[in-house]
């Protein structure tokens, strides 16, 4: 396979260098292509396709938006337990296409049917026929544009020729290219746990950059796993643990017609069979599932817009999740915050208004908020322990930590966020031309 690492090289892509990721290698079950379609002006790929040749058990979770990509529609529409294909494509929401948008992906899903089931006649000993309707799809870009149903069907033969049954850390690297928009770097991450004594693998990739703000998922993420897991535990162990991950990140408070977070399991590790995510076999995999999670969603809100810092909010002792939940995402969602830290400038200020605005109950004789270990208001009033001169320094930092204690409960939250700076504009303002 040729792989073009072009556009991340590029001068602005953070400096970030294929050293840069986890070794993720070969996981059983799995097969990658990737192309270009020719989506874009400028040649690069913009079509992805993971192929299950002996199929995967998945599960995913979507947008709450009320308005919703076709390719949603479609996804949502399918009932096997088992699919075969996912394909990802970029530039094209397929959102707000109506009609015309939902039948250009079953022409696409008719047309890679019958290549997959040729290809099946070819490679294996059993072959089957792939069926339409265990094809899925995932799209993002431009919202309302015309969907490339001929570009992409032109394609398709090139796409299922470059199926690459043995994956490498470039080949998962090429993946997670080829499905970015305005990202700036890819994002993977990988665990190795164990189901029982057997071990497996965990691996994951995602993009989002920008209209990101979770609403039961964010942006797009990838997890591929060769664990015997069966759907159904494959959906409680996601939907536990997007909240605290995909759930937790925002970078301009906007939520996508496209958001889709996916698992899926190739079944190859044949660890014991588990039927309830309570047994406790599957602890370990639970924990290195959050892990994996957690680790894409910080990538995202740490590429997000022409972000220069990277920014944790910890909400400590409220009343209830909910709450300290609300306070997070009020700081993380103020422009007026997200400005003050891309110029440095320690304005407390900006995060007591975000505080004050998120409707929630207050003890200000026990609020607590620092910024790092610098201690700014304490019992409901500027510490007598402030120093503006290190806050300051403290601001010039990548990665900015501010820590609310709100002193009602015992609950607690931690969301993740970037600062806008000028870059942000310019991205957005030019994002069709």
């Amino acid at each position: 396979m040729a792989t073009n690492f072009g556009n991340f090289f590029r001068s602005d892509s953070k400096k970030s260098k294929l050293g840069d990721f986890q070794d993720l290698d070969h996981l059983d079950g799995v097969s990658i292509s990737t192309i270009s379609a020719n989506l874009y002006n400028n040649q690069r790929d913009d079509l992805v396709m993971f192929y299950f040749r002996n199929g995967a058990e998945y599960a995913s979770v979507y947008t709450q938006s009320k308005i919703i990509s076709e390719n949603i529609k479609w996804n949502l529409n399918i009932k096997n337990k088992k699919i075969s294909a996912l394909v990802i494509n970029t530039r094209n929401a397929n959102a707000f296409t109506g009609k015309k948008g939902y039948q250009a992906l079953k022409d696409i899903a008719e047309e890679l049917s019958n290549r997959l089931s040729e290809k099946q006649k070819k490679d294996e000993e059993k072959p089957e026929k792939i069926r339409p309707d265990r094809i899925i799809f995932s799209c993002t870009g431009t919202i309302g544009e015309k969907f490339p149903v001929d570009k992409i069907k032109k394609n398709i033969p090139e796409l299922v020729e470059k199926i690459k049954y043995t994956q490498n850390k470039y080949i998962w690297t090429k993946a997670a290219l080829g499905i970015m928009t305005t990202d700036l770097v890819p994002k993977l991450a990988m665990e190795e746990c164990k189901i029982g004594g057997t071990v497996v693998k965990i691996y994951g990739l995602a993009k989002g950059s920008g209209m990101i703000f979770p609403n039961m998922a964010t942006t797009l993420g990838f997890i591929f796993t060769d664990a015997n897991l069966s759907g159904g535990i494959l959906q409680k162990l996601l939907k536990k643990n997007i909240e605290t991950t995909f759930n937790a990140i925002s970078c301009d408070g906007d939520t996508s017609t496209n958001d889709m977070v996916s698992i899926f399991s190739t079944g190859t590790a044949k660890n014991s069979i588990v039927k309830t995510i309570k047994d406790p076999k599957i602890r370990e995999f639970d924990i290195a599932l959050h892990s994996t999670l957690l680790s894409l969603a910080k990538r995202i809100a740490a590429d997000g817009e022409g972000a220069s810092k990277f920014i944790t909010i910890f909400v400590n002792n409220a009343k209830t999740q909910e709450d300290a939940k609300k306070v997070a995402f009020s700081i993380a969602n103020s422009p007026l915050v997200k400005t003050a830290i891309a110029g440095e400038d320690c304005n407390y200020g900006r995060v007591i208004m975000a505080i004050g605005k998120a409707d929630v109950k207050i003890n200000l004789n026990k609020l607590l908020i620092k910024f790092g270990n610098i201690k700014i208001v304490e019992k409901g009033q500027l510490s007598n322990l402030y120093d503006e001169i290190l806050a300051k320094e403290y601001m010039r930092n990548e990665k900015i930590e501010i820590s609310v204690d709100m002193g009602t409960g015992r609950k607690n939250f931690t969301a993740y966020t970037m600062d806008f700076t000028k870059k942000y504009i310019e991205i957005n303002a030019d994002y069709r031309t």
